[in-house]
Order: structure tokens, then sequence, then C-alpha cells
């Protein structure tokens, strides 16, 4: 890391400790998600990239994007590794994901419904879902896997409704992938000027996007 590089996220620290500092402590998600992007000004900022993904795939409430655009901006040119390692962890959580829903959720079901639901993991939710399953299997999860849908909800229900792994796992592989590196690229291709548009509108883009994809899609099917 160069000297520049090494200043800008030692200020970018600051910044946010003073920040966290005036966080009330009962403000659970704000201070994990102070505690998640701080990674980015350690040297640990890429193992811990790694876990976040892989963990909020399946049960962590903080997505993996806050601590890869803090990563990207403290090392633009590593923009790609830092993508590569995101994609393949959130992809490697979301099947401990499917396999919790398909091989333990009949235990754990009813304890998750109870203590989970802050983070999506509400029955109605799984109902949701199950009915979704029932009519799009692919592309609901390739919806969740890009759009700020609850991706972690779409891993342990597609569990539990048994869809297609293969399906499961190409969708999942294609959607995180997409997101992350676009995350990524624009950190790497405009820096610090595209943080605040992405932290801002990139749900609002990602949402527009699927739009346009499925738009697409079913003018296709009606013109055929």
């Amino acid at each position: 890391m160069s000297d520049g590089e090494a200043a800008h996220n030692e200020s970018n620290g600051e910044q946010r400790a003073a920040s966290g500092a005036s966080v009330a402590w009962w403000h659970l998600h704000r201070r994990l998600y102070d505690w998640v992007i701080h990674f980015a000004d350690t040297p640990h900022g890429e193992r811990a990239l790694f876990g976040l993904s892989f963990a909020e795939s399946s049960f962590f409430p903080v997505p993996p994007d806050v601590l890869l655009i803090g990563l990207a901006i403290g090392a633009p040119k590593k923009w790609l590794r830092f993508a590569l390692f995101c994609s393949i962890a959130s992809v490697l959580g979301g099947v401990l994901g499917y396999c919790i829903g398909m091989f333990l959720w009949s235990a754990i079901g009813p304890w998750a419904y109870a203590h989970l639901g802050g983070i999506g993991l509400t029955e109605a939710n799984f109902l949701k879902f199950q009915g979704w399953y029932e009519r799009y299997d692919f592309w609901i999860v390739f919806t969740c896997g890009f759009t700020p849908l609850p991706y972690k909800v779409c891993t342990i229900s597609a569990g539990v409704a048994a869809i297609s792994f293969p399906g499961f796992l190409i969708a999942s592989t294609l959607s995180r992938s997409a997101r992350f590196f676009l995350v990524a690229g624009l950190i790497g291709w405009k820096g610090e000027r595209i943080r605040p548009v992405i932290e801002k509108y990139f749900n609002w883009f990602a949402l527009g996007f699927m739009a346009a994809l499925i738009g697409g899609f079913l003018l296709i099917k009606w013109l055929h």
C-alpha cells in the first residue's frame, strides 16, 4: 500500500471512529455497519470481506457491499480481486443457506421465526418465496442475488422448497457476480467520487435493471 493510500485510509478510519462514537449503543444495525466498514482500514480487510460475504448469504444482516466499497476506494487497482473474493464467498454462503433450508429448517425454523425476524427470516416471507418458486424458480434467485431483496431468505427458502440445485447455483453465481463486479468496477473507475451515488441510488438502479431485464424477456415471449 502506498503512503497516499495509507493516509487516505487513516483519515477514513478517523472519520468512521468519530461516527461510531456518536451512535447510541441500542442502534445495533448501525453499530454492526460501523464494525464491518472499519475492516477497510485494517490488514484483515480481504479476509473480513470473504467472511462477511459468506455469512451474509444465510444470516448476517449487513450486506458485503459496504466493505467492498471501502476496500476498493482504499486500493482501486485491486477492485477485480475484491469483487472476485466477494462473489465466491457469497455463492458459497448461498450454498450453505440452501443446505440449511433443505436439511435443518424443519428443526430450527420455529426458533428462527421467533428470533431472527429482524433480518427477514419471517414465516410470511418464506410463504411468499415458496409461492414465487412455484412460478419463477431461477428468476427469483437471480433477482434476489442482484437486487435489495433479502438473499439470505432466498437461499434458505430455496432449500426448503427443494428447487433445482444446479439452477440455484447458476442463478446465484451470475447475479452475485454481476452485483459485486459492478459495484467494485464503478469504484475502480471513478473512485471516491462515485461512492455517494452508489450508496444512495444503487438499490434503485438494481431494481430498474431487473425491471428492464424482465420486461425484455416478457416482450420477447409476447412477440413469439
